[in-house]
């Protein structure tokens, strides 16, 4: 069975947009129609920038139209603060590229997820780490001019934790605050397990909380909110149909490739690996979601790097040692 009608007969949900191009463009060999690729490396991360160009790209693509940026950076499982830094650096530099922003811009971020469950803890954890500014803004404008730009942050929770649709407070939140851009910072469900920790995706077209893990809440994008959105996201689950999938494809490679086990091979269609995977993952099917043990070294480690970046995006005008200084 292809990856990709398997991903639609098992309605998965794939968050990274790298890895919705990599199937399409694997089982095609040929590149999307509306959709250009770049990549570039650098000594810890490799960054490739998915721009969707045309209506036929959004069809392929299945998300909407803008640019997806994908930093692959594996060394994030080191516990290692130099590298840390220099992925911090380089995610700062994909954020200015992207944002545009002038001195006079303010940001309202957003932590998306509940911060009772770790692997859905990184938007409050990215907030609990953030410089915000706005109420310096009113005590101490002078000291304050040309060094911060206007900050404000919050983690709102999930609807099960308020009741309230998340979109709706963040709109309620743009309505008074009024700001020029919304950073929405979420976790994602990865569509393979080499990417849990490790891959930064960052985009201008918004984000739809929970739709990694099948519960799509209401979208949070500049059609929904008014102003511009960028949405950062970093896998921590996998749905555990894909690892099953995996291994059915690498038992079969496998099969394909003996001589004598060959006719074992051609005995298999996609009807019987479609029940075969609906009986091993019964009664959960399409909803159990797979996280390593480490997840919250990882989501701490994730989230200092992503907080790190905002800083050096949001105020290049200060230094890290005063950036420690105005952290509340």
């Amino acid at each position: 069975m292809k990856k990709s009608d398997f991903i639609r007969e098992f309605n998965v949900n794939i968050d990274m947009a790298v890895e919705a191009h990599e199937i399409l463009r694997g089982e095609s060999e040929d590149e999307i129609p509306g959709v250009r690729m770049s990549k570039a490396e650098f000594d810890h991360a490799v960054i490739t920038t998915i721009d969707i160009e045309t209506e036929q790209g959004v069809q392929e693509m299945g998300r909407p139209q803008g640019t997806y940026i994908t930093i692959d950076a594996p060394d994030i499982r080191q516990n290692n603060y130099l590298v840390h830094n220099e992925i911090s650096e380089i995610l700062a530099k994909e954020l200015v590229n992207l944002m545009n922003l002038n001195d006079n811009s303010s940001v309202l971020i957003v932590g998306l997820g509940n911060w009772n469950a770790t692997p859905d803890a990184l938007g409050p954890q990215v907030i609990d780490k953030t410089l915000v500014t706005r109420h310096l803004f009113q005590l101490s404008p002078d000291e304050l001019k040309g060094k911060l730009r206007n900050v404000s942050a919050i983690a709102p929770g999930v609807l099960g934790i308020t009741g309230i649709e998340t979109a709706e407070i963040i709109r309620g939140l743009v309505e008074h605050v009024k700001p020029d851009w919304v950073i929405a910072i979420d976790a994602l469900a990865a569509g393979s397990l080499e990417r849990i920790g490790t891959s930064i995706q960052i985009c201008d077209t918004g984000i739809s909380p929970g739709s990694g893990v099948g519960n799509r809440r209401v979208g949070i994008n500049e059609e929904t909110l008014g102003c511009k959105v960028v949405a950062i996201g970093l896998p921590t689950v996998v749905n555990a149909a894909i690892i099953a999938h995996s291994c059915l494809d690498g038992l079969l490679d496998e099969l394909k490739t003996s001589p004598s086990l060959y006719k074992l091979y051609k005995g298999f269609n996609s009807d019987t690996l479609e029940h075969i995977l609906t009986q091993a993952l019964s009664p959960y099917t399409n909803n159990l979601m797979v996280t390593p043990k480490e997840i919250d070294t990882l989501i701490k480690s994730a989230a200092r790097i992503i907080a790190g970046a905002l800083g050096m995006c949001l105020h290049p005008g200060i230094t890290r040692e005063e950036y420690q200084t105005y952290l509340q």
